[in-house]
């Protein structure tokens, strides 16, 4: 008995293991470094368990990090919120590491409009 409850364990863990971890804001994102970054859109992943969205930056590439797609959707994004070419203003919190990499709070449009109905917040799932 105490062998295949080793091996379940083993297994759960192994399986465990490979899967994608949901990570803390906290781990990775510095609450008071916040950024505001304009530029292009070059990229935007509508896919769990975090939408990315690539920037082009003045040459420089910033990839920023939001919600699951049903998060979104619960804040008024759709797969087609951001498209390539799109110049857009983005705002939130950077990345501890140093890297151009950055938690989304909000982004904004060309002409000032906010994406979606809601800014996003550090605990936001």
């Amino acid at each position: 008995m105490g062998r295949i409850l080793a091996l379940a364990l083993g297994s759960s863990l192994a399986i465990a293991g490979g899967a994608p971890a949901h990570h803390s804001f906290a781990v990775y994102f510095d609450p008071e470094a916040t950024v505001t970054l304009e530029g292009t859109v070059t990229a935007f992943r509508f896919t769990n368990p975090h939408g990315t969205l690539v920037l082009d930056v003045d040459g420089t590439e910033w990839r920023a990090e939001t919600n699951a797609p049903v998060v979104l959707q619960r804040r008024g994004w759709t797969r087609a919120s951001l498209r390539p070419g799109q110049h857009v203003t983005v705002s939130g919190w950077r990345a501890r590491n140093g890297r151009n990499y950055m938690r989304i709070r909000e982004v904004r449009d060309e002409g000032g409009q906010m994406i979606g109905n809601a800014p996003f917040g550090q605990d936001d799932g």
